[in-house]
């Protein structure tokens, strides 16, 4: 493998390895017995904390300053990207390269003001926790909730600069391998609490063997799908000057079923998580009720859940796919779609395809995100085991793949260029 590439990937892991150490380091003056107690009590690990530790890597259950994990930032990069799609001068300021830079700006102080929010909300939750006056909280509410915010916005605008770090110049996309690196690292804990439940029967051991049917069959579900593609063929017209006659070249696009990728379900996630985060910081039992409603264990959770990543996958399949780009550069090169007009009957045509296509790669990720859940939950599994993380583990799994064969074939290229070829 070429030295470069080899490089980007150490870059990479040294940068999820640092991730992974923020992990322990834990919010000041939080009793961590009680967060221990709380997640190790029935059903509590069903909670949107529960989610919120899950996508982390566990750092929720040690109070991590990264608990709130990567979710702000993803709030934030949800509410600019809907913006943009509302007002075209904030549009067209994220298609220019220095307008880019201030989009980006944007995204950052949203994100600090997302974390702020969350955080305090975080503070307030832990204080309700536990038998004790104070909950989890051993020092006065007042500095622990200024504690809080610091500790866990410098945690997430950390994460913010390691996933930027990553994606210009590691190998994948930063946030994505972020999000992977968490709910890998708590697998082993997951397995070792799912054989705990076996050993003291409370999952019966033909109840295990269905999990693991469901789990190996939705893996290969995901991959069969992220490789499948359609395949538009272009036809290119070139006169060959020897023969004197016209030739012509024949080639395709590509468009995938999945346009939209692993973002609808992240951002469906952090939309559900985030009002639940805050209704479960209340004192309020009617509040509080309905947080218990929308935890991931629920059903109206995963029907907002499906009805949501749906709607991002159309909107997010729009902005990934442009039509008219596509048409006008065929036009330029001398290419067109065989039966079609070139320009607006080429545009109307690709819409059309891409269109039809994320109708079923919507309704694939949306079948994903909760059907495992439900066939878990019909078995009367007591934890909670939903299709999202099994969808950004193998998506980010097999995007990173595709980068880094990309890079060795650019690589190869470049050296052939070198010698002359």
């Amino acid at each position: 493998m070429n030295k470069t590439i080899v490089n980007k990937i150490l870059i990479t892991l040294m940068f999820l390895f640092a991730y992974r150490i923020l992990a322990y380091i834990p919010i000041p003056g939080v009793d961590l017995a009680v967060i221990k107690d709380f997640f190790n009590a029935a059903g509590n690990s069903q909670n949107a904390l529960g989610l919120f530790n899950m996508f982390s890597g566990n750092a929720v259950e040690r109070l991590s300053i990264i608990s709130l994990g990567i979710m702000p930032y993803i709030t934030a990069s949800i509410v600019m990207e809907l913006l943009a799609a509302t007002f075209s001068n904030l549009a067209k300021m994220k298609k220019e390269r220095d307008g880019m830079q201030k989009y980006m700006q944007i995204v950052r102080y949203l994100t600090i003001a997302v974390t702020v929010v969350q955080a305090v909300s975080v503070a307030f939750l832990l204080r309700n926790m536990g038998n004790s006056a104070n909950g989890a909280v051993m020092i006065d509410m007042q500095s622990f909730v200024m504690l809080a915010v610091v500790s866990m916005l410098t945690g997430t605008m950390l994460l913010m600069w390691i996933g930027e770090q990553i994606t210009q110049r590691g190998i994948g996309n930063g946030i994505s391998l972020i999000i992977f690196s968490g709910i890998v690292s708590s697998i082993p804990s997951a397995i070792a609490g799912t054989f705990k439940l076996v050993n003291t029967g409370e999952i019966n051991f033909l109840v295990l063997i269905v999990m693991l049917v469901i789990i190996i069959f939705t893996v290969f579900a995901i991959i069969y799908v992220e490789l499948a593609e359609r395949r538009i063929p272009i036809s290119y017209a070139r006169k060959v000057v020897m023969q004197n006659q016209n030739k012509r070249i024949m080639n395709y696009i590509p468009i995938k079923i999945n346009l939209s990728g692993v973002i609808p379900p992240i951002f469906a996630s952090a939309i559900l998580v985030f009002p639940s985060t805050l209704l479960q910081a209340s004192s309020n039992n009617f509040l509080k009720s309905i947080a218990d409603i929308l935890g991931p264990d629920k059903y109206l959770y995963n029907i907002l859940m499906f009805i949501f990543v749906i709607f991002f996958a159309y909107f997010y399949a729009s902005i990934a796919f442009n039509s008219k780009d596509i048409a006008d550069n065929l036009k330029r090169q001398g290419g067109y779609v065989p039966g079609m007009r070139p320009g607006e009957g080429t545009v109307q045509f690709l819409n059309t395809v891409a269109s039809r296509l994320t109708f079923f790669g919507s309704l694939y990720l949306a079948l994903i995100s909760t059907l495992p859940w439900i066939l878990v939950k019909s078995m009367g599994v007591p934890f909670y085991f939903g299709g999202t993380a099994v969808l950004i583990v193998v998506q980010v799994a097999i995007d990173t793949m595709r980068k880094i064969e990309a890079q060795i074939y650019m690589n190869k290229y470049k050296t052939l260029s070198a010698v002359g070829f």
